[in-house]
C-alpha cells in the first residue's frame, strides 16, 4: 500500500503533470508548424517569401537567359520552316497557352495566393496587361518590317527610356557611375549588332511606338512585385486575360489575312505548341527576373544575351560578324561587368545598413522595457 500511496499522492501526480506538460509543448509546436506551413503556402506574403527563397536574382536571370535562347530558335523555326507569318496571332497563342497552364496549376492548388485586390488598384493591373500586349505585339511587327540592325537600335533606346520613366513615375534616380556604364554598354551593343539600318516608314513608326510600352512593361512588372506581395505567377494570372483581350483587338489590324487557311497539320501544330510552351516559360522567367532585380538589370541581361548569341556564332559556327562588331562586343561585355560590379557593391552597402538600423531599433526597444515583478512589460514612450 505504501508504494501505491506514493504513486497516487506524490510521484504519480508529478509524472502525470510532466507528461501533460510534454504533451502541451508538443501540441504547441505542432500548431506553430501548421501555422508556419499555412503562412508559407496560403498567404501572399508566404508565397512571396518562398519565391525569394528559391529563386534569387542569379537563378531568375539564368532561367530567363536559357529560355530566351530557346524561344529564339523555336520562333525562327515557326516563322521560317513552318511559315507561320502571323506575329500577333503567335503571341496570342503563347498567352492563351500560358493562361491554360496556369488554370491547371490553379485547379491543382499549386498557384500562389494573390494579395487582396484592394491592395493594388485595378488600373495598375489593367495598365500592365495592356502595355504587355502592345510591347510583345509591336516587337514582333517591328522585327518583321525592319532589318535586324534597326530592330536592335530600337532595343538600345529602351535603356534611356527606362531611366527617364522611372525618374518621372517614381522619382528613382541612377548613380552617375551607372549612367556612364549604361552608355558604354549601349554603345558597345549598338556597334556590335547594328550592321544595317534598312527600314520603311511604317516599320520605323512601329519601332518608335514599341519603345515606350516596352520600357513601361518592365518597370510595372518590377515595381508591382517589389512594392507589394505579388509573385510572378499570381501577377501573370491576373494580367494575362487583359493581354489576351488586347491581342484579339490587335490581331485583325496588324496581322495579314490567311490565318484560318494556314496548314494546321500535326507537324506545324506541334512546332507552334513548343513555341507556346517556351513562351510561357519566357514570360514566367522574365517576371521572376524583374521581381528579383530591376527593369534596368533585365535590359542589360537582354543585351548580354544578344552579345552571347553573336559571339557563339563566331566561335562555334565560324560566322564572320566583322572586326567592328567584335570590338563592340568586347566593349559591351566590359561595360556589363562594371555594371554588375556596381550593382553588387550597392547591394552589399544596403545589406550593411540594415543590421545597423535593426540594432538601433532594438536598443530603443530595450530602453522602453520596464520590469514589473518577474515579467517584462513593454510600454510605449510618450513623445514630448
Amino acid at each position: 500500500m505504501g508504494v501505491w500511496e506514493f504513486i497516487l499522492r506524490g510521484g504519480g501526480r508529478r509524472f502525470l503533470k510532466r507528461k501533460g506538460s510534454d504533451a502541451g509543448e508538443a501540441g504547441r509546436a505542432l500548431e506553430e508548424l501548421r501555422s508556419s506551413l499555412y503562412n508559407d503556402f496560403h498567404t501572399s506574403e508566404g508565397a512571396k517569401r518562398q519565391q525569394q527563397r528559391f529563386c534569387g536574382p542569379g537563378a531568375a536571370l539564368t532561367f530567363n537567359f536559357v529560355v530566351s535562347v530557346g524561344i529564339i530558335m523555336a520562333n525562327k523555326m515557326v516563322m521560317g520552316t513552318v511559315g507561320f507569318n502571323f506575329p500577333v496571332a503567335l503571341s496570342l497563342i503563347h498567352y492563351v497557352a500560358a493562361w491554360v497552364l496556369m488554370a491547371v496549376l490553379r485547379a491543382l492548388y499549386l498557384m500562389p495566393i494573390a494579395p487582396p485586390l484592394k491592395s493594388t488598384p485595378f488600373s495598375s493591373l489593367f495598365a500592365l496587361g495592356a502595355v504587355m500586349s502592345f510591347s510583345t505585339g509591336l516587337a514582333n511587327i517591328s522585327l518583321k518590317h525592319n532589318s535586324v540592325g534597326f530592330y536592335q537600335m530600337a532595343k538600345v533606346a529602351v535603356t534611356p527610356t527606362i531611366v527617364a520613366a522611372e525618374f518621372i513615375l517614381f522619382q528613382k534616380s541612377v548613380s552617375l557611375r551607372k549612367v556612364i556604364t549604361l552608355v558604354i554598354v549601349s554603345f558597345g551593343v549598338a556597334v556590335a549588332t547594328v550592321t544595317d539600318l534598312e527600314f520603311n516608314f511604317f516599320g520605323a513608326c512601329v519601332a518608335v511606338a514599341w519603345i515606350i510600352p516596352s520600357a513601361v512593361n518592365k518597370i510595372l512588372w518590377s515595381n508591382l512585385q517589389q512594392s507589394g506581395n505579388w509573385t510572378a505567377l499570381a501577377l501573370m494570372w491576373k494580367t494575362t486575360p487583359i493581354t489576351i483581350f488586347f491581342f484579339l483587338v490587335l490581331m485583325p489590324l496588324m496581322d495579314p489575312p490567311g490565318l484560318l487557311s494556314f496548314n494546321w497539320n500535326v507537324k506545324n501544330s506541334c512546332a507552334i505548341m513548343i513555341s507556346a510552351l517556351l513562351g510561357f516559360l519566357l514570360q514566367w522567367s522574365g517576371a521572376l527576373a524583374l521581381g528579383a532585380t530591376s527593369a534596368l538589370s533585365h535590359v542589360v541581361l537582354g543585351q548580354f544575351k544578344t552579345i552571347v548569341i553573336m559571339l557563339s556564332g563566331f566561335l562555334v559556327f565560324n560566322s564572320d560578324p566583322g572586326l567592328t562588331s567584335l570590338y563592340g562586343a568586347v566593349v559591351a561585355l566590359g561595360g556589363m561587368s562594371i555594371y554588375t560590379y556596381l550593382g553588387l557593391k550597392e547591394s552589399t552597402t544596403g545589406a550593411k545598413r540594415i543590421p545597423s538600423t535593426s540594432r538601433q531599433s532594438s536598443h530603443s526597444l530595450k530602453s522602453k522595457v520596464i520590469p514589473v515583478g518577474e515579467k517584462l512589460e513593454t510600454r510605449p514612450m510618450d513623445s514630448v
